[in-house]
């Protein structure tokens, strides 16, 4: 099981610490009902939460998970030691408390969550707070301590649904509002654990949106300065109206304490989740069958977009959703039913969000303007079993003749160059031979032993042709040219910054 994400967090950001609030870190909760509060005039801070706390306090529960473990049948014997040493009664001691085939004391954990159907007993929580337990409590407000059944989990978001029995319990259901309306600056209230304490309420507003903490690749919090702390994961975050609009997953510190910095998972985000969970017990989520990566300045300068958006395709899988509607490798994604892709990482969670067997409008950018077409939405589980999906990222970036502009020689492919850069058989292109030092290519991390398939979208095998495209870029008053390139069979976008361009 796993206690906490710590450790995970803290290399995936950099940062000292970044504590996903498990069962250790008891999650807080707030419960989500009609309510009423104290207003004052716009622009004022509430008078008091307490009407919204009341109201709220009952859909919120504690969780409490363990897990078992095998008995210690084998446990050592107690070692030898001379007659008289000080170590034989410590030992003797140490044997007789702890026995032999006697289990350790079960891990458990412990969290928050909140009650969403009354009548059907479903409950939310983080999925982090009941990871691999074999055993799970829910104590409701009232301290009954009630059992409960996993109905579904996704580590992608960190959401698990629960079910206890609602028969004489009197539960009480939080309403979900839209995250999608809050603004950055607006009260919010949370309630749940905070290191084992019991129902603890906070306050705070939203203090920034859509953030991406390199937890996974549907990253999109809320962030807020309230007070989360230890064993908050899994409660939610209310907004004045009393409804939910966050899931507390997680905080940054460099004490394992708040400071501050809690984010939320967005109701519009987990909605979603929830719902596929409660109904089929895992995630149905949409596929378009292409690998993707950022589309920074230069290589939208290169490709004559106005300005960096979307998500490049780098792979558009064969006889995937997007191959068969038309979409190729070097085509840029803007927007999937009229929603825009503003920058890389909106597009999976676009995607995952579209309904299978759907046809999706999709608008993509090739050869200088926008293109439109329809892909039949595929199932990323199913793809997921088939072995057809890569969750690889691209590779970091990467004697013949020499490209000065750029500082790179290359050469075309002949049989001793394939043999001593390990080509595959169906690479072609122009193999890079040497990279010169401190140059543009250099700085891109282009490497010798990688192919250039194309550059600008046009395939390339002879030097005459590369140099050529980048003195035409020069031309056209372009700053940059776009290298499609291949190592060991992976592929990767590299834009070239090329010298007498706009912006030197």
């Amino acid at each position: 099981m796993k206690k906490e994400w710590n450790t995970m967090k803290a290399k995936r950001t950099g940062h000292p610490i970044l504590t996903s609030f498990t069962l250790l870190f008891c999650a807080i909760m707030l419960a989500a009902a009609p309510a009423a509060i104290a207003r004052t005039p716009s622009g004022d801070s509430p008078e008091s939460f307490a009407d919204l706390a009341a109201r709220l306090s009952p859909t919120v529960v504690n969780i409490s998970s363990s897990q078992k473990i095998e008995e210690a049948k084998d446990f050592p014997e107690m070692p030898q030691f001379p007659p008289g040493s000080p170590f034989q009664d410590f030992f003797e001691e140490f044997m007789n408390r702890r026995g032999h085939g006697v289990p350790f004391a079960p891990p458990s954990m412990m969290g928050s969550g909140f009650v969403i159907d009354a009548e059907n007993g479903y409950i939310v929580t983080n999925n982090h707070v009941i990871d691999g337990a074999d055993d799970i409590h829910v104590i409701l407000s009232n301290d009954q301590n009630v059992t409960a059944e996993l109905i579904g989990t996704d580590p992608e978001t960190d959401i698990a649904v629960l079910k206890i029995d609602p028969k004489g319990l009197n539960l009480t259901s939080a309403k979900f509002g839209d995250s999608d309306r809050i603004r950055v600056g607006d009260w919010i209230i949370a309630i749940g654990n905070p290191y084992g304490l019991g129902g603890s309420v906070t306050a705070g507003i939203v203090s920034a949106l859509a953030r991406d903490i390199n937890s996974g690749k549907y990253d999109d919090y809320i962030q807020t300065d309230a007070a989360i702390n230890r064993g908050n994961s899994g409660g939610p975050m209310f907004n004045m109206a009393g409804e939910v609009i966050g899931i507390n997953t997680a905080i940054f510190s460099p004490t394992g304490g708040s400071i501050g910095i809690g984010f939320s998972i967005p109701s519009a985000r987990a909605k979603p989740v929830i719902n596929q969970l409660i109904k089929f017990g895992k995630t149905r989520r949409g596929w378009l069958g292409v690998k993707i990566q950022t589309v920074t300045d230069d290589i939208a300068e290169s490709l004559g977009l106005d300005k960096a958006r979307g998500a490049l395709v780098v792979i558009a899988n064969k006889d995937g959703p997007a191959d068969k509607a038309g979409i190729k490798d070097g085509d840029i994604i803007l927007s999937i039913n009229g929603q825009e892709v503003t920058e890389m990482r909106v597009l999976p969670r676009l995607v995952a969000e579209t309904e299978i067997d759907a046809l999706a409008d999709v608008e993509y950018w090739r050869d200088g303007k926008v293109h439109k077409t329809q892909v039949k939405v595929g199932h990323l589980e199913k793809a997921q079993e088939e072995g057809l999906v890569d969750d690889e990222k691209p590779p970091e970036d990467a004697e013949g003749t020499l490209i000065d502009s750029v500082g790179l020689s290359v050469a075309p492919i002949n049989d001793e160059l394939r043999k001593n850069f390990d080509i595959p058989a169906n690479v072609k292109g122009l193999v890079i031979v040497k990279v010169e030092d401190l140059s543009e290519a250099a700085e891109k991390g282009l490497t010798p032993g990688e192919v250039i398939v194309e550059i600008n979208q046009q395939p390339v095998s002879d030097p005459k042709h590369l140099i050529d495209v980048i003195e035409t870029a020069k031309g056209a008053q372009r700053s940059s040219v776009l290298l499609l390139v291949n190592r060991g069979g992976e592929v990767r976008f590299v834009p070239l910054k090329i010298p007498g361009g706009p912006k030197e």
